[in-house]
């Protein structure tokens, strides 16, 4: 890699997305300090933030058009991954997700969402100019629908709503006319007494907690209350680094993953907190401008795919946080601990730098 190949990196977002990374791995210290059999996951993800800066780095100076040409294996990969995962999956709190690689655990659904952006943006690609028909729009989905269902059955609700969420986004980057979505939108608002009724237990049990927190406050709603009573405590400036009274007393559960955003809130205020919304608002400015100055309509996809999984996963966990959305078990890019989601999220950037790196090679302005 020569000097113009480093220069040709986007650099802003790449400082955008490490002070993302270094803010999630404080968070996560904060969150487990004071928690016995926590206190490895900060070296544990310290060591994931170096796995995935190294593979962004490669990957950015990797043309990423090679990826058209195996994006049917791709797509045979993430079938065979998500069906062996409900063979021999691990189990953890009552979900079958994980795979234990002796080193550390691996969530083939966390690493299916970039893949699957990857086959959906050649798929798309490939039919770009008949995306303004409906059956095309039609076709598309039944393409993604394989996957979902089989991370649905882990299950991983959360996660299967992620990616009809990037399969949104693509469709519409790719010119699905706006009454194509109305359409099927009166398609699932008729689906869902069918939905409801298969879906699981806890499900229902989240939204009856989400419509009345207080319903069963020491039960199913006891961690959006107390969610809410961190970020009430933060104030302004909030209570300082390590000293949230709920977070460091352990009032908030799961406060390393899903509900680290209150320990942010509850730490740093609500300085804190906007500082958070921008790092995110400038990397997803970054990776949509990305995708406007890309080449070909494949590169213009993968980044609107990573946009819309970015933006989705980070409101929706805010949203939870806040008591605006549903408890789900959707992390929070770049700042919920776990190694799949981050390094998934690092190299999906990676893939976006790839675009902007081989943009300016050709020299496009």
């Amino acid at each position: 890699m020569g000097r113009e190949s480093w220069q040709n990196l986007d650099l802003s977002l790449l400082v955008a997305t490490v002070a993302l990374v270094v803010f999630g791995i404080a968070a996560g210290y904060s969150a487990t300090i004071n928690s016995p059999g926590l206190e490895s996951l900060t070296y544990r993800q310290i060591v994931y933030a170096i796995i995935g800066f190294i593979l962004m780095i490669i990957l950015a100076f990797v043309d990423y058009r090679f990826l058209e040409n195996i994006y049917r294996p791709l797509y045979v990969f993430v079938l065979g991954m998500l069906a062996i995962i409900l063979i021999i999956g691990q189990i953890r709190f009552g979900a079958q997700r994980w795979i234990d690689t002796q080193l550390f655990p691996i969530q083939p659904s966390e690493i299916s969402k970039i893949l699957i952006i990857i086959v959906l943006a050649k798929y798309l690609t490939d039919n770009f100019e008949m995306m303004g028909h409906f059956r095309h729009v039609v076709f598309s989905l039944l393409f993604i629908m394989p996957p979902i269902v089989l991370i649905y059955f882990q299950p991983a609700l959360g996660t299967s709503i992620s990616i009809l969420a990037v399969w949104l986004g693509m469709i519409f980057a790719a010119g699905a006319r706006v009454w194509h979505l109305g359409v099927l939108g009166l398609g699932v608002v008729g689906l869902l007494p069918f939905l409801w009724m298969v879906m699981r237990d806890y499900m229902r049990q989240r939204v009856y907690t989400f419509i009345n927190p207080m319903s069963d406050p020491l039960g199913a709603g006891y961690n959006v209350i107390q969610a809410r009573i961190a970020i009430g405590n933060g104030g302004l400036w909030g209570a300082g680094f390590t000293h949230g009274s709920q977070s460091q007393l352990h009032f908030l559960r799961v406060r390393h993953t899903d509900f680290v955003f209150s320990v942010i809130g509850e730490e740093m205020g609500f300085v804190g907190a906007i500082v958070l919304f921008a790092l995110f608002a400038f990397v997803l400015w970054r990776v949509l401008r990305a995708a406007s100055i890309s080449r070909d309509s494949f590169g213009y996809l993968l980044c609107y795919g990573v946009a819309a999984i970015l933006f989705f996963q980070s409101a929706v966990n805010i949203g939870m946080n806040l008591g605006l959305m549903p408890i789900t078990g959707i992390p929070l890019p770049f700042i919920s601990s776990g190694g799949s989601s981050l390094i998934t999220f690092l190299v999906a950037l990676g893939l976006v730098q790839s675009v902007v790196v081989h943009h300016k090679r050709l020299g496009f302005e």
